[in-house]
């Protein structure tokens, strides 16, 4: 729908569905998908990749240029998926050289005032509540819940289905299926309600709590921790996720609360 006070490069690929708000800006290079609804004052700038029915409300920019002294304005993308809403004032900038791009997956909840920093991955169904601040290059799995005014640390990863306290402050990473809270940010148990809440039988809940209690409870380091886990516990693909993730973590996992 094409609205006389918005701003449309002309080269701008915008399904005819899309509804566009007043004082709107759509730079070139920037395709938009059936269904979507840009609310005003928001900016989408060159690069932007926006799938079909997501709503962004007003405010948000999406797609500036990263907020990296490296940036030397190669050609790169922020794309958001299909169904994901963006609120109000949130930021996306687009990927650099290190990746090319920078994701939001789809169905995802971005609340007001958050930012998605350049190159970063997030999956399918993340929650990121108000003011969440992720630097660069962060990766935020298939869904994770993120409590509102947390800070992530560039390159950290979150797990898939972890549940973050509000106001935290990140700098390692945090493996699957775990509730991460308190200061500084540590293992606080498994997201068990998160996991029933997502159709987890009790049994497989019982088998991720088991595995970490060989990771936090017996003393061991992590590569003994995982070696046991591995030699001891029956193959499933929860244990075989939470391996892969600590073994190939590269800033190191949280650790338990002490």
């Amino acid at each position: 729908m094409k609205q006389p006070l918005a701003y449309i490069h002309p080269a701008a690929k915008i399904a005819p569905s899309v509804v566009i708000d007043p004082f709107v800006t759509i730079e070139q290079n920037v395709e938009i998908g059936e269904g979507t609804r840009i609310g005003s004052n928001v900016t989408i700038m060159e690069g932007a990749r926006i799938g079909k029915n997501c709503t962004i409300f007003p405010g948000a920019v999406i797609s500036a240029i990263p907020q990296d002294l490296k940036f030397q304005g190669e050609e790169t993308l922020a794309i958001i998926g299909d169904n994901t809403v963006i609120r109000e004032c949130v930021t996306v900038n687009r990927g650099t050289a290190a990746k090319g791009k920078t994701v939001v997956g789809n169905n995802c909840l971005i609340m007001a005032y958050c930012h998605v920093a350049h190159d970063c991955v997030v999956g399918d169904n993340v929650i990121m509540s108000n003011a969440t601040q992720l630097a660069g290059e962060v990766v935020v799995d298939n869904y994770a819940v993120i409590g509102g005014g947390a800070l992530v640390h560039q390159f950290c990863h979150i797990g898939p289905y972890v549940m973050l306290q509000g106001g935290a402050l990140v700098n390692k990473d945090i493996p699957p299926f775990v509730k991460a809270a308190r200061e500084p940010i540590s293992y606080a148990g498994i997201n068990s309600i998160g996991l029933r809440r997502r159709g987890f039988s009790t049994e497989s809940i019982r088998d991720i709590q088991e595995i970490y209690r060989y990771l936090y409870l017996s003393g061991l380091n992590n590569s003994d921790a995982v070696e046991r886990i591995e030699a001891e516990l029956p193959a499933t693909r929860e244990r075989d996720e939470i391996i892969l993730f600590v073994r190939n973590s590269k800033r190191g996992i949280i650790k338990g609360y002490v």
